[in-house]
């Protein structure tokens, strides 16, 4: 979360540090009208002139996040608190999470790593941003260069953080996977918050929260789930506790094994664990098609003997994940694309 001495936290654009003689002025020419009486015309010009210039001030103030910033603020990260200017520019992101909120805040991001997978991750109304190395390597002759006033890392860059804090001040914005809803919403707030766009981070978590009011409408007693990854011809299982917890905790959906072992990688299974456990529902993440690597296919890796005997696959039951919900957890696209693929699966269910 974030604290600031003032009251209200906006951004400024250079016209604004000419307001106090603007102001003079405008109370001079209001004090001699008052003088001389004004008519109901000249009263309503006077309320549109002033309509007219706030309605400017705030497209000034949002249009861009490259205004001058008046003051700091504080923003509470795994590291504990880092003092920030409001509005940094120019700014680095290690994260694919972070890069989702960003690029849906209409933020412009500076620095990104090359070779990223999904296509959501950068505002297309802003500047191409520069490469700064990779999702696990970042280059420091890049940085150096840039001179950023923020780097905002996540769990997969994490363990660079003393490296990347020597070059400019290093927010580890990591997501809790154990409480992934509350720690997303949290995150988009204070992105929000740092970037003067609180409004519109308040709009797209109520774009988030709608939508999964809706989805727990169709999957409420529509019976228990799995979630499953597929890498390769390998199999891993997830609990409530994982990155894709949510479909439990946050959508209802009863763990067809409540014995999961938490684990970044999940729990190993083999195809004669899915046919014992029998889940209603299988959810199931794709590994190799998400982090473009040549496969066979999820689908066609489960289709065979003992997954057709579950219950899962004989009623089609089986919900495939989007790239973004193993790349960009908690991320405004990946709520966005999962919900509705969850919803529009339980709403086609016989």
């Amino acid at each position: 979360m974030f604290t600031n001495s003032f009251a209200t936290t906006r951004s400024v654009s250079p016209s604004m540090f000419k307001r106090p003689l603007l102001t003079t002025m405008t109370a001079v020419l209001l004090a001699s009208t008052s003088l001389v009486g004004c008519s109901p015309s000249q009263n309503s010009e006077l309320d549109d002139t002033k309509k007219e210039n706030k309605t400017a001030d705030v497209a000034s103030n949002v249009a861009n996040n490259d205004a001058i910033s008046v003051t700091n603020i504080d923003v509470e990260t795994v590291k504990g608190k880092v003092k920030l200017p409001i509005n940094p520019a120019p700014i680095v992101v290690y994260d694919m999470t972070l890069m989702q909120d960003l690029a849906a805040l209409n933020v412009a991001v500076d620095g990104m790593p090359s070779g990223l997978k999904l296509d959501n991750l950068h505002s297309k109304t802003q500047p191409e941003p520069k490469e700064v190395g990779t999702v696990f390597e970042p280059d420091l002759e890049a940085l150096n260069a840039m001179q950023p006033q923020a780097i905002l890392v996540g769990s997969r860059m994490a363990e660079k953080y003393n490296a990347l804090s020597s070059i400019a001040p290093t927010l580890d914005m990591s997501i809790d996977t154990a409480n992934i809803y509350e720690s997303s919403k949290q995150r988009l707030h204070d992105l929000g918050a740092l970037f003067g766009k609180s409004d519109q981070a308040l709009k797209l978590q109520q774009d988030i929260d709608g939508l999964i009011d809706e989805t727990k409408t169709v999957t409420n007693n529509k019976g228990n789930g799995l979630v499953v990854m597929v890498n390769g011809n390998k199999l891993s299982a997830y609990g409530d506790k994982s990155r894709f917890g949510f479909i439990h905790t946050v959508l209802g959906v009863p763990m067809v094994d409540n014995q999961i072992k938490d684990a970044s990688h999940g729990q190993p299974v083999s195809f004669e664990y899915l046919q014992k456990t029998n889940p209603d529902w299988l959810f199931v993440i794709d590994r190799s098609a998400a982090i473009g690597e040549e496969s066979v296919g999820a689908k066609a890796v489960l289709d065979n003997p003992l997954v057709a005997q579950t219950t899962a696959w004989k009623k089609n039951q089986v919900v495939y994940l989007s790239p973004d919900s193993y790349l960009a957890f908690g991320g405004y696209y990946q709520w966005m694309q999962d919900l509705t693929a969850i919803k529009t699966a339980f709403n086609q269910a016989k």
